[in-house]
């Protein structure tokens, strides 16, 4: 099975940083794509960033220049670096990943999810 455990969140004031890491372990042949959505309350969840096993990243419009996506094949990790954190940053965020465990499967998955709280 494949496991996504996610650490980094907390609690910061307005205008400061935070880096989320997101490891996958498991039965892991390849990962094509990672990334991280967020879902704050009472909103649905979106995405915030993401990344393919090429290196191209996109990145929700309300992020952009503030937040920076990466990964580390090798340890099969993604990370969000978040900068000039805003109050309405805060949500739940979820790493997610689409991985290949054999041949013939390819599923996505997703992490337990880890509390960003940003304040005023």
């Amino acid at each position: 099975q494949v496991q996504l455990v996610e650490s980094g969140g907390g609690l910061v004031q307005a205008g400061g940083s935070l880096r989320l890491s997101c490891a996958a372990s498991g039965s892991i042949v390849s990962i094509n794509a990672m990334g991280w959505y967020r879902q704050a309350p009472g909103k649905q969840r979106e995405l915030v960033a993401h990344i393919i096993s090429g290196g191209s990243t996109n990145y929700a419009d309300s992020v952009k220049g503030r937040f920076t996506i990466s990964r580390d094949n090798a340890k099969n990790t993604v990370y969000l670096q978040m900068n000039s954190l805003k109050p309405e940053d805060t949500a739940v965020y979820y790493c997610a990943a689409t991985i290949r465990s054999s041949w013939y499967s390819q599923n996505d998955y997703w992490g337990q999810g880890t509390q960003v709280t940003v304040s005023s």
